[in-house]
């Protein structure tokens, strides 16, 4: 009888032995390997590896509210190999069998199946599509020649034999990012676009200034050819970009585009380009920027980031800054009063003009009337005695206020605006410059650093950068935020920005900006009105008005600043560009209180918003948050109507609508703007993917 030791012994004896036997086998394989023919096949395979770039996924540009703005979105071209690449003969004539098969039992199946899923081709299509790939047997053919979006390949997954995997079925698709807007060309310019090629290279805007947080970084890959397949080897795993939020409120933007938009088509305005930009006070967030262009159609156009990069002589728009040096300059006080008679003076050999020179001028005007009428006679006047022997202490004041002040917005090609000195011995400096520039001409500066300087003057005197970008999102978690930048903490001493503020508010009560204000809260504000310079000289005809200005007065939350470049008389920044600033104030005040301006102004009103065609459940949240729960809705839900079917659009936005459209695969064109009172393909007719539908839209009035 063996002892329980002897048993052991042999027990790690067998084990000794069989880890022996597997050794010498490794060590056998590995010398194997070192000499031909083995060798050489790796050597082979070492020469067919190839490198390749994993792209990342670019993130997300998204407004105040995460709503995608700018995104990435996959598309595919689908593909059938009809031929089998296999070393194993065997396995590839087992194979081949299968997809023979499967090919002749569930053709039509498959046919079918792809017709209800791209509507714009027919079964028999795919059919014949199906059976030309058969008969070439090729590799990868294309068996539909648009891209399919990322649900539509999911669907072709569930027909048969697509459903198998690649190696046994053939079917495959490759994928392709597409950068996508789903609001258009709203603030298209500002968000910015691609290149269209496959370098993905930002061309613009936000794209281009934020391109190394949203670009992310690729990673890299390799193919090995073993067996007659190439083998994909991941070298480094691509890390995806991160997101943007914005400042931009979509809802603002929608409303001050289709508000100007439909201004500078007015036949009395002729307008050649349009500039909004609204912003928010405290923080200097930019809820919404506008760049329309007119196209050789006619049709308005974000073009160029005009707000941003353009430098335009402010005009009348800047008399608030000129006056603002005098009164801290103790030069005059609110009660200095010019005579103004006849409306027409000589300035240093140059004829200096009120508006209604020809009716006789305005004749004596105190400070707050001054501004109120927009009297060139006046503010120059009260410049030149205070300035003229010394007109480098003016500008000083400028600079001290902030006007001219780099803004150093994230954008390429900003404008930098251009005040000239008098110390600058670059420049010839004239008796005339001091007067004219104290009106708005000779200084240069882009929209926006005007609406910068309004804003501090309803800020309590301190500046603030315009921001456009609030935080970095990574996963939907902040990682970084960009907060508020300050200029200058104060433009002015508080006594004088009394003065100002109270100047501004009677230029929207009693002067030339009262299209500009609202019966319901107060607007203070200045209108703008210059003649348009071009290559050194003056052009006939040719007109930039504007009002600038912020609400409500007593407690300012917005400022915003309405800009239109146009041809012919009668050009008036109060006359033309007040609405447009009136109506947009009064939507935004009506909006943050939840009720149209004319319940807010009764608080103990009660209003039940009238409620367009649109997503019923954001309809009934809205309302349940008025606490209005019991009220009843008469909504149409926008996706009534399956994918497949061209949807109802009549009585939405321009913006609902479109979304509804594009999510059926259809092109939207756009006649108008405001709510959607036509479509030119009827509800209920199947949605061809790709297929252009013509809406007609109309503005409604507040």
């Amino acid at each position: 009888m063996q002892s329980k030791n002897d048993k052991a012994t042999k027990r790690y004896r067998f084990i000794f032995i069989v880890m022996l036997v597997i050794a010498l086998y490794i060590l056998g394989r590995t010398i194997y390997t070192m000499f031909p023919p083995e060798s050489d096949y790796w050597k082979e395979v070492g020469r067919n590896s190839k490198t390749a770039i994993i792209p990342a996924n670019r993130g997300n540009i998204l407004s105040c509210d995460r709503q995608v703005l700018s995104g990435t979105v996959p598309k595919y071209a689908l593909y059938m190999d009809f031929a089998v690449s296999d070393p194993d003969s065997i396995s590839k004539e087992k194979t081949i069998a299968f997809r023979d098969s499967a090919f002749r039992v569930d053709l039509d199946s498959i046919a079918d199946g792809l017709a209800r899923i791209f509507p714009d081709r027919d079964a028999k299509w795919f059919r014949e599509r199906l059976l030309q790939g058969k008969k070439r047997g090729k590799y990868s053919w294309r068996i539909y020649p648009k891209l399919a979006s990322y649900v539509q390949y999911r669907a072709c997954k569930e027909l048969p034999l697509l459903r198998e995997s690649m190696y046994r079925s053939g079917f495959h698709g490759d994928e392709m990012l597409l950068r996508l807007k789903p609001y258009g060309g709203l603030a298209s310019r500002t968000i910015g676009e691609l290149y269209n090629d496959t370098s993905s290279r930002p061309k613009c805007g936000l794209e281009l200034s934020f391109d190394s947080i949203l670009s992310g970084r690729p990673g890299t890959k390799h193919y090995i050819t073993m067996r007659n397949r190439k083998v994909p080897v991941v070298d480094s795993p691509a890390e995806n970009g991160h997101d943007l939020l914005t400042t931009i409120d979509i809802n603002i933007q929608d409303f001050a585009d289709r508000t100007l938009r439909s201004k500078l088509k007015e036949e009395l305005v002729n307008g050649e380009i349009g500039v909004v930009v609204v912003m928010e006070v405290k923080t200097g967030d930019v809820k919404a920027i506008v760049n329309l262009t007119r196209g050789q159609d006619g049709e308005y156009y974000e073009m160029k980031n005009n707000a941003v990069s353009d430098l335009w002589e402010p005009g009348s728009t800047f008399k608030t800054a000129s006056i603002m040096v005098a009164l801290e300059d103790g030069k005059i006080d609110l009660k200095k009063s010019v005579d103004c008679a006849p409306g027409i003076v000589n300035m240093h050999g140059r004829k200096m003009k009120d508006h209604n020179w020809h009716r006789g001028g305005y004749g004596v005007l105190e400070v707050k009337d001054i501004l109120g009428q927009s009297s060139n006679i006046g503010v120059s006047k009260i410049i030149d005695e205070a300035y003229s022997s010394n007109p480098a202490a003016f500008v000083d004041g400028l600079y001290r206020e902030g006007v001219g002040v780099p803004l150093d917005l994230p954008f390429v090609g900003k404008g930098e605006p251009r005040v000239p000195n008098p110390r600058d011995k670059k420049r010839f400096w004239s008796k005339p410059d001091l007067p004219w520039m104290s009106i708005g001409y000779v200084t240069m500066l882009p929209p926006i650093s005007t609406l910068t300087f309004y804003n501090a003057i309803a800020n309590g005197g301190k500046m603030v950068k315009p921001r456009f970008v609030k935080a970095e999102l990574k996963d939907g978690m902040v990682v970084r935020e960009f907060p508020t930048e300050v200029i200058k903490e104060r433009i002015c001493k508080p006594s004088t920005l009394r003065d100002i503020q109270y100047c501004l508010e009677h230029v929207v009560s009693g002067g030339l900006g009262k299209k500009a204000g609202n019966k319901l809260f107060k607007v203070s504000g200045k209108t703008g009105t210059a003649q348009f310079s071009e290559n050194g000289s003056y052009a006939a005809h040719k007109y930039m008005v504007s009002f600038c200005g912020y609400f409500p007065s007593d407690d300012p939350k917005y400022s915003c600043i309405v800009c239109i470049k146009k041809y012919g008389l009668p050009a008036s920044g109060g006359g033309q560009c007040g609405p447009v600033f009136s109506e947009i104030s009064q939507y935004i005040m009506s909006r943050d209180s939840m009720r149209n301006a004319i319940a807010a102004a009764d608080t103990n009103s009660v209003f039940v918003p009238e409620v367009t065609r649109g997503s019923r459940k954001q309809a009934e949240a809205i309302v349940e948050g008025m606490g209005l729960t019991d009220k009843h809705l008469d909504t149409a839900e926008a996706d009534s109507l399956p994918l497949s079917q061209v949807s109802d659009v009549l009585g939405m936005g321009v913006k609902d609508a479109v979304y509804t459209l594009q999510k059926r695969g259809l092109r939207v064109r756009i006649n108008g703007c405001g709510q959607i009172t036509k479509q030119d393909i009827a509800p209920g007719t199947p949605a061809t993917q790709g297929k252009t539908i013509t809406l007609t839209a109309s503005p409604k009035k507040l």
